[in-house]
């Protein structure tokens, strides 16, 4: 019986090491990780270009099972860049949900044609917090660009983000901004 009594002290005091050495494990695992995640730096953002989107009023299209749904005819506009100009084409609609907390989710899908003729389509995803705390208002998206094949194809390799911001009561129009998301230097 003592053999047996010995036996078990011997693999609890063994679990017991092995459970110190596991204890002192951890900290220094979550030190490392903190290193690497501190060595991460945030992305950067890059302007890529400012438009000037020209809508109609918003035609109302009745409460759904999510909210209150609208469309907004886009007619046409203006976009500038960094390499980049030309003209918003009419014919794109932004598809807009009023949910019951007064959030408004936009999806916008349009094309823009350069001056030289490439035309790139836009997808624009917005979510609009009109009245958060001090008086701030988020109206932030993630933008899809698809470009053809050549001189703006870059366009498609990049994590787009944007502002939208109202024009309104001097032009029936919002200026969104597009920006790539960078690594950080």
């Amino acid at each position: 019986m003592s053999q047996h009594m010995d036996n078990s002290r011997r693999r609890l005091l063994g679990s017991g090491v092995g459970l110190a050495l596991a204890t002192l494990a951890v900290p220094a695992a979550r030190a490392a990780q903190s290193q690497a995640a501190a060595a991460v730096a945030s992305p950067q953002l890059e302007e890529i270009y400012q438009a000037i989107v020209d809508i109609e009023p918003a035609m109302e299209l009745g409460n759904g099972p999510l909210g209150e749904r609208r469309m907004v005819p886009i007619t046409g506009g203006s976009f500038e860049g960094k390499g980049l100009k030309g003209k918003v084409l009419a014919g794109g609609a932004d598809r807009q949900l009023i949910r019951a907390d007064g959030v408004r989710e936009l999806d916008a899908v349009y094309e823009m044609q350069t001056d030289d003729g490439a035309v790139i389509s836009v997808r624009n995803r917005v979510t609009v917090h009109q009245q958060l705390p001090e008086g701030k208002r988020y109206a932030l998206s993630h933008i899809e660009l698809t470009a053809p094949a050549g001189p703006y194809a870059w366009l498609n390799d990049y994590v787009v983000v944007g502002t939208l911001q109202s024009l309104k009561p001097e032009r029936q129009a919002v200026l969104i901004t597009a920006y790539r998301l960078m690594p950080a230097v």
